[in-house]
């Protein structure tokens, strides 16, 4: 690899460049179609997502790819210490829906660790990207716009003497999610969809993500990065270390923190 801020400058192109497709779709008169784990699926997801692997090739060439909807088809590389996860379309409900909070996602995985991601939520205007040690970024970039555009740096904050924001799912939302919520007295509790969560705690907007559903690896790899370089962490709900590459790259509960 080069030097981290041309890899994630890399990794940005060609987010935008799936993006510019994603939008594509989400404006015509898209059919929605169901995989076999009842979890539903748009030409999006699957035109995004040949995008990126096409553009990884061409940048990272001997980095392994995990990858959503090549998961889902059986095609899961052999992998090491170092491989990428992509979501091509994270918040696939959000975006059947349109209400905007879906988001283009690729993060690198070294050591179990997420170093690097990427996420962008095309429909909002909203770039995201971090590298442990060189920090996060925000910027207004419209898919239209030439990338990068212009970006700024973010944080996250301390949590605030009247109680943390929580953020909970719009989709997912269960009873043991309710129960961490209602014992950690929030001041306020905010809806968002897709991995937007992660970036809302960057950018200290907000102070807690809970998450004791189901997620996959992918799911969570790029928002994570994106946390950690700005100054987050997150751990499993047992508050053991949460890394990736597991059997099968499913998550356990976790709950995203702020500073």
């Amino acid at each position: 690899m080069t030097s981290f801020t041309q890899d994630l400058q890399s990794l940005g192109l060609i987010a935008h460049e799936a993006a510019k497709k994603v939008m594509e779709i989400y404006n015509s008169d898209f059919t929605t179609e169901t995989k076999a784990d009842a979890s539903p699926v748009t030409a999006a997801d699957t035109a995004a997502e040949a995008i990126i692997l096409k553009g990884l090739a061409q940048h990272f060439p001997d980095i392994p790819v995990i990858a959503e909807e090549e998961a889902a088809a059986g095609k899961i590389p052999a992998i090491g210490s170092r491989f990428f996860l992509v979501d091509p379309v994270d918040g696939t409900r959000e975006f059947i829906s349109r209400n905007g909070e879906f988001t283009v996602n690729i993060g690198l995985i070294e050591n179990g660790v997420p170093i690097m991601g990427v996420v962008y939520a095309p429909a909002l205007d909203e770039l995201y990207m971090g590298a442990t040690g060189h920090g996060a970024f925000r910027g207004k970039i419209n898919v239209g716009e030439s990338f990068p555009g212009m970006m700024e740096a973010i944080a996250t904050r301390a949590c605030p003497a009247e109680g943390p924001v929580i953020l909970a799912s719009r989709s997912h939302r269960d009873p043991e999610t309710e129960s961490f919520i209602a014992a950690q007295k929030p001041s306020a509790i905010n809806n968002a969809g897709s991995s937007l969560k992660f970036c809302r705690l960057a950018e200290g907007a907000a102070d807690l993500y809970p998450r004791f559903g189901r997620t996959m690896e992918w799911d969570t790899a790029a928002g994570h990065a994106v946390l950690l370089a700005a100054g987050g962490q997150m751990a499993k709900a047992d508050g053991t270390p949460f890394l990736y590459g597991k059997q099968g790259f499913a998550n356990p509960p976790f709950v995203a923190r702020g500073r």
